[in-house]
């Protein structure tokens, strides 16, 4: 009797068990492929009071010449550290720049050649679709974990100082994820690095800041200045649905309402009001925090933007120079 036909007889399809084998060696092949990329990461941190302490989490090399990702929480405070990878080499890592308000930070190992993760696109990602965790939770190097994406779209809420950010279009995925997981790869079936694991949100469910061209050009500013420089307008907004005659105008059902104006802010002097719904900056339709946020990029420091508001059933144009933002 073969093995398919003696797992027939204790139940189940010759379908079902390929299906089971067809997943097994989708997770066996990706897990060889990025597990040699990711570290378990320790590292030493100074507190106020001078004492020192540790911390733990994993990494992901991105180049081979030692730059890595991780969590912007696992370095925090850190003034060293040692990346052990799963070929068994220790190698001493230093921070070249963290942005608590996405969490993501890089840091850089000082050994040469080592294995590099390709990274994907979270944008492109489905619910029900197969991801993998690759970390190194309660100190286990290289542990690897299956499940699927669950949900899209969940906002993560970070903090810097007095300064406050959502970090939108975060992975929900019930793959378990334990401490030691912040810093480590979400990858999909194909090898691609699709999230940085780094919360976890509940029994059976995580969270990763997805992989994408906003948090690729975050990734790119600390590989290059060691920060990420983002412009300050001064307000606070939710989503809001347009009046319907408006929406059908504009062709779309939903602005930024103003909530609160921080006084002396750059949305203050321009004249933004509370309960003025933001249309447009710059020609570029806003529905969301999360559509000014993207806007909210260095290049918008110091350039005076154009801003089109619906207020009192007129249509507004104000405009406003946007500060930087110090955390």
């Amino acid at each position: 009797m073969t093995l398919t036909q003696e797992r027939t007889t204790n139940g189940g399809s010759p379908a079902e068990f390929e299906a089971l084998d067809a997943y097994s060696r989708i997770v066996t092949s990706v897990a060889e492929e990025v597990l040699p990329a990711v570290a378990s990461l320790r590292v030493t941190k100074r507190s106020r009071d001078g004492s020192r302490g540790a911390g733990a989490g994993s990494a992901v090399v991105i180049t081979a010449d030692g730059f890595m990702m991780t969590s912007a929480h696992v370095v925090a405070g850190a003034d060293g550290g040692e990346a052990a990878f799963t070929d068994g080499r220790e190698i001493e890592t230093e921070l070249v720049g963290a942005d608590a308000l996405s969490d993501l930070a890089v840091i850089r190992a000082t050994g040469r050649d080592l294995h590099a993760a390709v990274l994907g696109d979270a944008d492109v990602l489905r619910v029900g679709q197969l991801v993998v965790a690759l970390g190194n939770p309660m100190g286990f190097a290289g542990s690897v974990t299956a499940g699927v994406v669950s949900a899209l779209g969940r906002s993560l809420p970070t903090r810097a100082g007095s300064a406050t950010r959502i970090v939108e279009n975060v992975i929900q995925t019930d793959a378990a994820l334990n401490p030691g997981n912040s810093g480590g790869a979400l990858v999909d079936a194909r090898g691609r690095v699709v999230g940085v694991n780094t919360a976890v949100a509940g029994i059976g469910l995580g969270l990763a800041v997805p992989i994408n061209e906003t948090t690729r050009r975050i990734i790119a500013a600390l590989m290059n200045e060691g920060r990420f420089r983002r412009a300050y307008l001064g307000i606070a907004g939710g989503r809001r649905p347009l009046p319907p005659r408006l929406a059908e105008d504009l062709g779309r059902k939903f602005g930024l309402e103003v909530v609160e104006v921080v006084e002396g802010s750059a949305a203050a002097k321009s004249g933004l009001r509370g309960e003025d719904i933001v249309l447009q900056i710059d020609g570029v339709p806003i529905e969301s925090p999360g559509d000014l946020q993207k806007l909210m990029i260095g290049d918008a420091i110091g350039k005076r933007i154009e801003i089109s508001v619906y207020r009192d059933g007129s249509l507004v144009k104000l405009s406003a120079t946007p500060t930087e933002l110090v955390v």
